[in-house]
């Protein structure tokens, strides 16, 4: 089941553990791409400016390729991702930096009129010896046919 909820990602000062964080938390975002009337022109408009591929730039082209339709960017999808973590899971955080991403996966296409959820799983949180929060955590996104769009593993630094 698919619940709306915050992930509390604050670092609790003088604790050697965050206690916020748990590993196996699970959070879910919803966001509503379909009915957008200007999601086409975004998945045109980011292909254009960063990833100028044939099936991402239009429905012609697309529809002699693999994909068959216009498909947004694998980057455009973890634009989409980040823009929702920032505005829920680390909206009011200490979030500073990130270190890198261990993997990113883009299993299935992001289409036009797609409905996305994010699923957020912390898998470790500690405290480096800087007191800094550093959080192991994976991302995925689920268009409306529960099709997996996106899977990484992000490692997030807070303030403590």
């Amino acid at each position: 089941e698919r619940r709306t909820h915050m992930l509390n990602i604050a670092i609790i000062p003088g604790t050697s553990r965050p206690q916020a964080l748990n590993p196996q938390i699970v959070s879910w975002v919803e966001a509503q791409l379909a009915g957008r009337d200007d999601i086409r022109a975004e998945v045109v408009d980011f292909a254009a400016k960063y990833d100028p591929q044939p099936f991402h730039l239009s429905d012609k082209a697309a529809a002699a390729t693999h994909f068959g339709r216009l498909a947004a960017s694998g980057w455009h999808t973890c634009s989409i991702a980040m823009h929702l973590v920032a505005d829920t899971f680390l909206e009011g955080s200490e979030s500073f930096a990130s270190p890198g991403i261990a993997y990113i996966k883009w299993p299935q296409p992001v289409r036009p009129g797609d409905t996305l959820a994010l699923k957020a799983t912390v898998l470790e949180a500690r405290t480096s010896s800087k007191g800094l929060g550093i959080v192991r955590w994976r991302w995925q996104l689920f268009n409306q046919l529960d099709a997996e769009v996106l899977d990484l593993e992000a490692t997030s630094l807070f303030k403590p």
